[in-house]
C-alpha cells in the first residue's frame, strides 16, 4: 500500500509506504523535509498534517511532540506513518544555502566557564554560505560521525563562534577539542536547522534557553540589535548555579540596542545569596504570563525543559504554530541525563 504526500509550500509530491517513516520517503525521492535526529527527539522535521491520517508505529508520541501539538494535527516527520494520502504543511524559512561542506579554521579556543568551551571558526573567504541566525553546524569527525553545535553569532564576516559543553568521555569534546590549537582544520557542513527569528509573526517574544541552548538565541538576539522594527523581547535563561552562567555583561548591554529587553536568569540549585529567580525556567515564564495568545515562543536547550514549556504556554493560549524549538539531543546517553538533571 502506497500513499501520495503533498507539500504544500513547494508544492513537491512524493509516495510512501505504509511501512516507512513520511521523511524517509521523502529523502529516498530526493525531497529535501528538515531534519536532524531522525528518530524524534529534536523536532526539526514537525509538520502540519493539512488533511489525511497517520499514525506512529509504536502507537506513542515521539519525545518532541506534545500533546497540545498532536491535537491540532502537528507531527513528526521522522516517525509518522501514512495512513491515507496526506497534504502536509512545512515552512520553508529563509533564503538559506543547502547544507555544504567547508574546511574551517580554529581561530579561538577558551573556556566560557569550566564546562562549557567558547570555539570561535574561520571560514574559508568568499565562501558564500548563507545562514539564519538560529540554526546549526555539523563538525565532521573522521570515520563518517558528526557533532552538531548550535551557531551562537549572527552572518557577519567569515567567523562563526560556538558554545560547546565538555562530555565526559566525549570523542569530540573531551578527546579532540583538548589538544586542539588555534590553526587547526576542521570540516564543518552548514547550514541545517529550523530555529531561526520568524519577522513574520511581529508579535512580543518570548525566549526560553536551558545550558548552551543560550547560542542560538544569541545569535537571533545579536542579528536583532537596533532594529526599530524588533518587537518586546523576554529572554529566560536557566543554569543550575551562578557560576554556571557567562557573557552576562553581553546580555546587559542588549538592552540598550533592543527596544524593550528584560533578561530573566533562573537557577535551579541556586546559593542563599543568589537574589534572582529560582526553579525552572518553565515556571518562571508560567508565574510571570497568564496570557500568551500574542506571543511567539522560542524554546531552546533540554527536551524536558521543552516538552513541560510548550504544555505550559498552550495552557497560556500560546498558538502552537507560534512555538519554536530546538530540542538539544546529545549522542552520548551520559550528557543527555546531565543536561536533563541540570534544568
Amino acid at each position: 500500500m502506497h500513499y501520495r504526500v503533498l507539500w504544500m509550500q513547494t508544492q513537491q509530491s512524493f509516495e510512501v509506504g505504509a511501512d516507512e517513516s513520511v521523511l524517509d520517503a521523502a529523502t529516498r525521492q530526493g525531497v529535501d523535509l528538515p531534519h536532524d535526529c531522525t528518530f524524534g527527539g529534536c523536532g526539526t522535521c514537525r509538520m502540519k498534517v493539512e488533511t489525511g491520517s497517520f499514525a506512529y508505529a509504536d502507537g506513542e508520541l515521539p519525545m518532541a511532540m506534545s500533546d497540545e501539538e498532536h491535537a491540532e494535527g502537528y507531527a513528526l516527520a521522522c516517525q509518522a506513518r501514512a495512513q491515507s494520502d496526506l497534504v502536509i504543511s512545512v515552512e520553508t524559512g529563509p533564503a538559506c544555502s543547502p547544507p555544504t561542506v567547508l574546511c574551517a579554521t580554529v581561530a579561538e579556543l577558551r573556556w566560557h566557564t569550566p564546562g562549557v568551551y567558547h570555539l570561535a571558526l574561520d571560514l574559508p573567504e568568499g565562501h558564500g554560505v548563507q545562514y539564519a541566525p538560529g540554526q546549526y553546524l555539523n563538525i565532521r569527525l573522521p570515520g563518517g560521525e558528526h557533532r552538531s553545535f548550535s551557531m551562537a553569532s549572527p552572518p557577519v564576516g567569515n567567523r562563526v563562534t560556538l558554545q560547546i559543553r565538555k562530555i565526559a568521555g566525549g570523542r569530540f569534546t573531551e578527546a579532540m577539542l583538548a589538544t586542539a590549537q588555534v590553526g587547526d582544520a576542521l570540516e564543518v557542513e552548514m547550514p541545517h536547522g529550523s530555529f531561526f527569528y520568524r519577522a513574520k509573526d511581529y508579535q512580543p517574544m518570548v525566549f526560553a534557553a536551558t545550558g548552551t541552548g543560550f547560542a542560538p538565541i544569541k545569535a537571533i538576539l545579536e542579528s536583532l540589535l537596533d532594529d526599530e522594527d524588533c518587537p518586546p523581547i523576554h529572554f529566560y535563561w536557566g543554569m543550575r548555579e551562578e557560576a554556571d552562567l557567562y557573557l552576562l555583561d553581553e546580555i546587559e548591554a542588549w538592552a540598550s540596542r533592543l527596544y524593550e529587553f528584560t533578561f530573566v536568569p533562573v537557577l535551579s540549585r541556586a546559593s542563599a545569596s543568589w537574589t534572582g529567580r529560582r526553579g525552572y525556567v518553565q515556571d518562571a515564564i508560567a508565574e510571570d504570563f497568564a496570557d500568551l495568545s500574542e506571543h511567539s515562543i522560542y524554546l531552546c536547550g533540554s527536551p524536558h525543559m521543552i516538552q513541560d514549556a510548550k504544555a505550559m504556554v498552550g495552557l497560556a493560549g500560546a498558538a502552537m504554530d507560534k512555538i519554536y524549538s530546538d530540542s538539544f539531543i546529545f549522542q552520548n546517553e551520559a550528557a543527555a541525563i546531565a543536561e536533563l538533571s541540570e534544568e
